[in-house]
């Protein structure tokens, strides 16, 4: 018995010990990054002058966006970058995306657009990128999604921040526009989205980044010459996710996240819980079975650990001695609160003190995606309803 209890304190207090440190030295590679990203910040702002100004790509997949493209169109026509093409992919719309597209192209130069009459999948949108990809012909591709709406120095900013020829691939922050009324629906999550750019910021600023948001991404052409072209990159439910976890493991490239708010891209929300869960689930499920093994391992340790500490919950008032756990995951998530106000705050919706109901919250809605996860749902792209395996 004296023994079991000696392991079981180990145990207990141990995850609380290793939890909370790791979220503090996450909190520290957030520190780093942002300081990083503010001093390139101010050389901008001083107008340092580029060495160039490289062909820039911009690539967007597009698939039955007619409703939610407006903002996009409006903002790339807005851009003050001279030397940028723009190619749409047209993954099968079959509503009036493709003649929103068409009536953009009469209005601006160097505006290309692909249609697909079919496409094999597995991963429709990654088999869309990878047939932009195929055409463009920038040294520079930046990526984005029909959904969003961009700074109007977006494409500059962005490729300023690639004028070191080290760095191979800058991910950008994203951040979702909120939806009137549904208030804590609306505005939890906005919270999400910040709180998991916040994660990324952070591994990224430690030198481990595994993720990345694809409708904000910016890499060389030369990177994916190094780990052997777009087609290299297995297909995955989140492929922009797999696409960083490869250029870092494959090539001598750093990876960079921005922090500015010149490249902050705003992405539409979701309109129900349920088309949010597919969203957030296909995420997580990237991260989960990520083909690249140390992301798989940190971001499995993260899901499971977090998990464990809310499965504890209902158990507390039976078996006290668990509450290093449920402990251990709060405080690390109001670090993480924090944080992520701190850095990102200015694009989040006003919530004062609600935002303890949300930092309670996240870990429970990441609880049951790793459950859903690991029970082998999946979600579809472009699709409401979720599959099983």
């Amino acid at each position: 018995m004296g023994s079991a209890w000696f392991l079981y304190n180990i145990f207990r207090f141990g995850f609380a010990l290793v939890f909370v440190g790791l979220h503090a030295v996450l909190m520290g590679g957030l520190f780093l990054e942002y300081r990083r990203d503010m001093r390139a910040c101010r050389g901008i702002a001083k107008g340092k002058p580029a060495a160039s100004t490289p062909l820039v790509s911009v690539i967007i997949p597009i698939r039955n966006e007619a409703l939610r493209m407006e903002g996009l169109l409006r903002t790339l026509g807005l851009q003050d970058y001279p030397d940028a093409e723009y190619i749409f992919v047209d993954d099968r719309s079959t509503d009036e995306s493709p003649a929103m597209l068409r009536r953009f192209a009469e209005t601006r130069e160097n505006v290309r657009i692909i249609t697909l009459p079919e496409n094999p999948g597995p991963n429709h949108k990654q088999y869309a990128l990878s047939r932009g990809i195929d055409i463009a012909m920038g040294e520079l591709f930046l990526f984005t999604d029909a959904d969003c709406e961009i700074p109007l120095s977006w494409i500059r900013a962005m490729t300023l921040r690639m004028a070191d020829e080290r760095v191979g691939a800058v991910i950008g922050p994203v951040f979702k526009l909120p939806i009137e009324g549904k208030r804590f629906f609306q505005v939890y999550q906005c919270f999400d989205h910040a709180i998991r750019y916040m994660y990324l910021a952070a591994s990224t600023g430690i030198g481990a980044a595994g993720g990345g948001f694809g409708n904000n991404l910016i890499l060389r052409r030369k990177t994916l010459e190094d780990i052997g072209g777009y087609g290299s990159i297995p297909p995955s439910p989140t492929e922009d996710a797999a696409l960083v976890s490869r250029i870092r493991a494959g090539s001598a490239y750093r990876v960079r996240s921005a922090c500015g708010a010149d490249v902050q891209v705003m992405t539409q929300g979701e309109n129900s819980w349920r088309a949010l869960l597919g969203q957030t689930l296909r995420w997580n499920n990237g991260g989960l079975f990520s083909p690249e093994i140390s992301t798989r391992l940190s971001f499995g340790f993260l899901a499971i650990t977090i998990s464990m500490g809310m499965l504890a919950i209902p158990l507390t008032p039976f078996i006290p001695s668990l509450w290093p756990l449920p402990a251990a995951v709060l405080l690390a998530m109001t670090m993480d609160t924090l944080a992520t106000l701190r850095v990102f705050g200015a694009a989040l919706p006003k919530a004062g003190l609600a935002w303890v109901l949300h930092t309670v919250f996240t870990p429970l809605h990441f609880t049951l995606l790793t459950i859903l996860g690991f029970l082998g749902v999946k979600p579809s792209w472009k699709e409401s309803s979720l599959k099983g395996p």
